[in-house]
């Protein structure tokens, strides 16, 4: 009996030579680490050095997340990946009347330079990769750490990591979203610019897949949504007269990684195909490294079920293997605990622990790609780079993903998806352990990690005092500098982080910016 895929792609029950009907090895795969990177971005890959270990932590204050920083750090933790709470990635103030009920709750609140220098206190920015999922705000974010790294005597130049910068998926698939798609693709290309002179060696934009995977995008949708908004990027950045070459390298992705291991290792090997020659073909570029999708992946929260948490445990594990096995360059492993709260010191523990389990005690870093030639996944390959490329070409039919994004059109179809998964869970056609069959009579009581209410009134008393504290005509004056170049061509980096050393908020530096660019309103409203 023939199986389908996540994505409805055939999954036959044996594969053997005849399955690859003219497939030319020397072309489809190469070599590790050479065009079109099929087998990994490096010759070596995980034989030398394992990934990056990103651990995806924030919650609370400032200082209570710098503690967790500090433990992961030393369990082995060798990158950070920033949370933060939902006012900050709107762009607002913890005390604004809009943030009340969510300050710290999904994230960290962070509302000026002086809470980015208590949460990175202690932590020596030169020595540590970090990775910041912030969109909208992207920019204040970085400048932020920027500013903090100054006062560490830290040179800008020595700085690495990335900010996530994707604000086209928002529309899509997550929603905090602040301006309009033009003006937000051209705060995009200042970054772009600005860290070209500045912080040469930040990763300025981290595409992202990840959330239309948890809105229930198919792994076919969730490359191809994401590197047509990669697509849509570049066009961005070469109309604002910049050379392909000159920030393509510094481009990476951020992408899912499913139970349905084949499949995922499968889509991983894909994308890196289709980017490259896109990359090469379509946009001309010569440097190797623009032709390379660098990515990082998080394992898939939307899998993780309440009941029988440990059983996340193993999916986590398996969700892991499938990123290693697909050439990831960094990796968050989901902690057991997180369909019910805020991930416990000892949660967090264990999914670190899960990764360095596939490092250090498991063959899987002894060779680079070891399923190249593998009959069922080369084939997989092939089918998903198929269908992503014909999904692509809708997406440009329509104008691209702006257009395409204004039709609703990736929306509709994430949310297609969804409601068929949802109602193959709901009949028990698509297993889910412990959910709707192996369950248990009566669960185990769990304690969950509670944020602290208080927090939000202990934000508003730190925002009173700086606005009592700080200078406010230099504020006034940096504010009205940011406005004229937002009104105008200029990079608005160069003000924005003078209003952020004068101790602006984030809130009244987005404020600045609405005034000017006005707020995104989707069309779905009307």
């Amino acid at each position: 009996m023939t199986r389908e895929s996540e994505s409805g792609l055939p999954i036959e029950p044996a594969y053997g030579p005849g399955a690859l009907v003219n497939w030319d090895p020397a072309e489809k795969l190469g070599e590790p680490g050479a065009y079109p990177f099929t087998r990994g971005v490096y010759p070596t890959m995980y034989t030398g050095r394992p990934w990056t270990m990103r651990q995806y932590a924030g919650f609370g204050t400032a200082a209570e997340s710098n503690a967790r920083y500090r433990q992961l750090i030393a369990h082995g933790t060798t990158g950070l990946s920033v949370a933060f709470d939902l006012p900050t990635q709107m762009g607002h103030d913890s005390d604004a009347a809009i943030a009340h009920g969510e300050v710290g709750k999904v994230g960290v609140a962070i509302d000026s330079v002086d809470d980015m220098r208590v949460l990175f206190e202690g932590i020596p920015l030169d020595r540590v990769s970090t990775s910041m999922t912030i969109n909208a705000p992207a920019a204040l974010l970085l400048l932020m750490y920027e500013l903090v790294a100054e006062e560490q005597g830290i040179p800008a130049a020595q700085l690495t990591g990335t900010i996530q910068n994707d604000v086209l998926k928002e529309y899509i698939a997550r929603g905090t979203y602040i301006f309009p798609p033009t003006p937000s693709l051209r705060l995009t290309a200042d970054i772009f610019k600005y860290c070209g002179s500045e912080i040469p060696r930040w990763n300025t934009i981290s595409i992202s897949g990840y959330h239309m995977a948890e809105a229930g995008a198919s792994p076919v949708q969730e490359i191809a949504f994401t590197l047509a908004d990669g697509i849509e990027y570049v066009r961005t950045a070469v109309a604002a007269g910049m050379d392909v070459d000159d920030f393509a390298p510094r481009l990476s992705f951020f992408f899912v990684a499913r139970t349905t291991l084949l499949e995922e290792v499968a889509k991983f090997r894909a994308a890196r195909r289709i980017w490259a020659r896109v990359m090469r073909e379509e946009f001309g570029a010569r440097n190797p490294k623009s032709w390379m999708l660098r990515f990082h992946t998080q394992t898939a929260g939307v899998q993780l079920t309440a009941q029988q948490p440990e059983v996340n445990l193993v999916r986590v594990a398996v969700q892991a293997l499938a990123a290693v096995l697909g050439g990831t360059q960094s990796l968050h492993t989901n902690s057991f605990d997180e369909a019910l709260a805020l991930p416990t010191d000892k949660s967090a523990r264990l999914a670190l622990r899960t990764q360095q389990v596939l490092a250090y005690e498991t063959d899987v870093t002894a060779t680079a790609d070891p399923f190249a030639g593998s009959y069922a996944i080369e084939k997989l390959t092939d089918e998903v780079e198929a269908a992503t490329l014909t999904l692509m070409s809708r997406v440009e039919d329509l104008g691209g993903s702006v257009t395409a994004i204004e039709h609703g059109f990736q929306k509709t179809e994430i949310e297609n998806n969804a409601y068929r998964i949802a109602q193959e869970t709901d009949a028990a056609e698509r297993v889910v352990v412990g959910v709707n069959r192996f369950q248990l009579p009566e669960e185990e009581p769990y304690e969950p990690l509670r944020v602290d209410p208080k927090i939000e009134a202990e934000q508003a008393q730190r925002l009173a005092r700086l606005r009592a504290g700080r200078d406010q005509a230099t504020v006034d004056a940096t504010l009205s500098a940011l406005r004229e170049a937002a009104e105008g061509t200029a990079n608005v980096l160069y003000p924005m982080k003078d209003a952020l050393r004068a101790r602006a908020t984030v809130g009244e530096v987005c404020g600045a910016l609405r005034e000017v660019w006005g707020v995104y309103v989707p069309s779905d409203v009307f």
